[in-house]
């Protein structure tokens, strides 16, 4: 499989296959490729929306399906005073084309082939290249062990709640850990506040089996675990970050 070289960064249109409406304002977009050439567990593509008068307005979003997937999957955000989330979240059918490239990113990925101890960090939206990794995984299939630590502001903000939960309970290494910072329902027994050093020392695998980490979020989220897990001793050069301000305008 390739992932890279110019004629994958040329914009294409994809059509609409299936629309998941994973939480109230995030959804998922399911799309066919035309001589799509692949990609790896991590990526993102642009995505570019024309108006009728011809004004243009690009972002980018995380590939949310697995490499295996022949198709693609985006999970996107609404933001009310955003020019393309509204669009895609809300107003797209199935059917419909949307304009894209890519692959695009080297370094936000992880292979299957990799057997080191996995972490993942995620808040909000910034589960989806997690995700991916997550459907890889099981794709593949891998039997990495594989922790999650997934922040979201409530239990219905818990993006691909359902198929985390089942693919937690496989048996194969993976586990799952929650955290609800604005409200929790009735005998939630997951955490209930932002992560801190001891939810990170309760869920991060020990430093000594050296494992590999990826987190993605908010920037104020993002930079705060990483920081954290670096005064806890954990190796700089083995955590990777992804920040982003709001998700997807």
């Amino acid at each position: 499989m390739s992932s890279r070289g110019p004629r994958l960064l040329e914009w294409k249109l994809g059509t609409v296959a299936e629309l998941v409406q994973e939480t109230p304002r995030v959804a998922s977009l399911v799309l066919d490729v035309p001589e799509w050439h692949g990609h790896l567990a991590g990526q993102h593509v642009d995505v570019r929306l024309t108006a009728d008068d011809g004004y243009q307005a690009q972002r980018s979003y995380s590939i949310a399906s697995a490499p295996e997937d022949p198709r693609l999957a985006i999970t996107v955000e609404r933001l009310d005073d955003g020019e393309v989330s509204p669009y895609l979240v809300g107003e797209v059918r199935k059917g419909d084309k949307v304009e894209l490239r890519g692959p695009i990113g080297g370094y936000f990925v992880w292979r299957a082939t990799d057997d080191r101890p996995l972490l993942l960090i995620a808040g909000g939206s910034g589960i989806a290249p997690l995700m991916a990794m997550i459907r890889h995984r099981a794709a593949a299939p891998s039997t990495t062990p594989t922790r999650l630590l997934y922040s979201s502001r409530s239990y219905d903000d818990v993006i691909y709640r359902a198929e985390l939960e089942r693919l937690a309970s496989a048996g194969d290494g993976l586990s799952v850990s929650h955290t609800l910072t604005r409200t929790q329902p009735s005998g939630w027994d997951g955490y209930s506040r932002r992560i801190d050093g001891v939810m990170l020392a309760e869920v991060a695998w020990p430093k000594e089996k050296m494992p590999v980490i990826y987190i993605c979020g908010p920037t104020p989220m993002v930079e705060a675990a990483a920081s954290l897990l670096v005064d806890m001793g954990y190796d700089a050069s083995s955590i990777k970050t992804e920040r982003f301000g709001a998700t997807g305008g």
